[in-house]
């Protein structure tokens, strides 16, 4: 019998930084990423939420969350796809997720990115280390040359993580939430010369495998 990671090569993926191990979520992790969020993952702001819905407060939250999952994986194609990698410590605590995906990759070569961390592991640096290895993998082993990212104008310790790593400003839009709150989303851009890498080597594991079943050639 053929391993899963043979028949949908994406779940052989695994980016290992020094303090966090990057997998992109299956069905046996689907109990703690419904835990971590339930857990809390931030505290509103007078109404504000940082996402358009405010998913992990609602009772279906755990149901939503496995369709969520499960629609991003079966849509999957060489055109148009998303990882949801789960995030956890090297000992194997769920925190959270980063996410990343891209439409006609091998002709625009360009990413971007979404992540949340349960409320207890904020404010440690694991966010920036995170994105920090999606774009260590993205730029170095995909061959992406540009990644984008999004964040509320008043979402501070997601600016931070962007600017940080070297993404420059690059336009705003105004989004309604789930709550009827109007929001300014501010976008921001990173080149593959403009990145400030991080002090640390990425150990990634799967690749070529799973690029060439997103039909990118393996660099």
């Amino acid at each position: 019998m053929e391993p899963l990671e043979t028949i949908w090569p994406v779940f052989g993926l695994r980016l290992t930084t020094p303090r966090l191990v990057l997998r992109p979520i299956q069905d046996g992790d689907i109990p703690a990423f419904v835990e971590a969020a339930a857990s809390g993952i931030y505290e509103t702001r007078d109404g504000h939420i940082p996402f358009p819905t405010d998913w992990p407060n609602v009772p279906d939250m755990g149901p939503n969350s496995a369709r969520w999952i499960w629609e991003h994986r079966i849509q999957a194609n060489p055109g148009s796809w998303v990882i949801m990698f789960g995030v956890s410590t090297r000992d194997g605590d769920f925190l959270g997720t980063q996410d990343v995906a891209s439409k006609d990759f091998p002709s625009l070569r360009t990413i971007s990115t979404g992540s949340w961390l349960r409320r207890s592991a904020q404010g440690q640096g694991l966010g920036k280390e995170m994105r920090a290895a999606i774009l260590l993998w993205a730029f170095d082993h995909l061959g992406a040359d540009v990644a984008m990212t999004s964040a509320y104008d008043w979402n501070s310790s997601s600016i931070g993580v962007s600017t940080g790593l070297g993404y420059e400003p690059n336009g705003e839009t105004r989004t309604m939430t789930s709550t009827g709150t109007v929001e300014r989303e501010v976008r921001f851009r990173l080149s593959k010369e403009r990145f400030r890498r991080p002090d640390w080597e990425l150990e990634v594991e799967g690749h070529a495998a799973a690029a060439a079943f997103l039909g990118v050639p393996s660099s």
